[in-house]
């Protein structure tokens, strides 16, 4: 199989309480390939935050890339409550549906794992293989706080330098990476604003129902994980960064010992989440997915 310089970008439709809408994806590789890899990204990212990993494994795979609605090239909601787990479940369903596979391996990271998560539960699930990037079933309320102080803010850029300084100022837990590596991460995640300057690529309502999380509705989702989780029986890897503020070393060591019972690997030096760009990060998640 010859890998792509680039990915391509296609659409599918799905189904929304007010309609129809479309999701972006971008595909890696052989698009005759029946070994399928589904790669998910976070809350207020993009599947192009994937091209590093996928360029490595487009040549074992058809990597499948996609924008979460309200994200990259993805379309907005016109119900901003739409903005759940449950409805991405339903997304993803429509792509495998799609994408016409018999059995699928997904690369999830933070919000993009619990969407594999809810996928993984379904029963039927073509789900053969699963990585957690950085969450799980219980979700560190300070993580949840330090996410609110930016979600949806009204931001504006002069240039993708300004950008990427701001964007480095609230991503650092990422780790360690280049200049050139930021920008490369940097750039799909804004989008022209007027004649000069960018903005996030993503629909600030994206920020309503997030906020719109009580105590009780959070403790009522984490018992609902759980469940999901102790129902699983797929292999998992799940991937910690050393000083995460999102999932615990105390959660991440229960995954290991219940349900599926998470094979576990960290990274030092890096919070949430980690980015998969850098080398020991990409070989694990490889020598996972391709284990015999």
């Amino acid at each position: 199989m010859n890998e792509p310089a680039s990915p391509r970008l296609r659409q599918v439709q799905c189904l929304d309480s007010r309609g129809l809408h479309r999701m972006a994806y971008w595909e890696w590789g052989d698009p005759a390939n029946e070994r399928v890899l589904v790669c998910v990204h976070g809350l207020s990212r993009q599947g192009r935050d994937f091209d590093t990993l996928a360029a490595d494994l487009c040549g074992h795979y058809r990597v499948v890339c996609p924008d979460v609605v309200g994200r990259g090239r993805s379309d907005w909601l016109a119900d901003a409550m739409g903005y759940a787990i449950p409805a991405y479940v339903a997304d993803m369903v429509t792509l495998l549906a799609r994408l016409d596979a018999a059995q699928v391996d997904w690369v999830g990271t933070s919000m993009g794992g619990l969407i594999g998560l809810g996928v993984a539960a379904l029963r039927g699930s073509p789900l053969r293989r699963l990585v957690l990037n950085d969450v799980g079933p219980s979700i560190e309320p300070q993580s949840l706080a330090r996410i609110g102080t930016y979600l949806g803010a009204p931001l504006r850029w002069r240039s993708v330098d300004a950008a990427a300084d701001a964007l480095w100022a609230i991503s650092s837990g990422f780790g360690a990476h280049t200049r050139e590596q930021w920008l490369a991460l940097t750039r799909p995640q804004l989008v022209p604003d007027g004649d000069e300057g960018y903005k996030p690529h993503y629909d600030p309502a994206i920020a309503l129902p997030f906020r719109a999380i009580t105590p009780e509705l959070a403790r009522a989702g984490e018992a609902a994980l759980w469940a999901a989780w102790d129902g699983l029986a797929l292999p998992v890897l799940l991937l910690r960064g050393a000083e995460s503020d999102l999932l615990s070393r105390v959660t991440a060591q229960a995954m290991t010992e219940r349900g599926p019972k998470a094979r576990l690997v960290e990274f030092a030096g890096v919070g949430h989440a980690p980015t998969l760009v850098q080398p020991e990060q990409r070989q694990a998640v490889r020598e996972f997915l391709l284990a015999a």
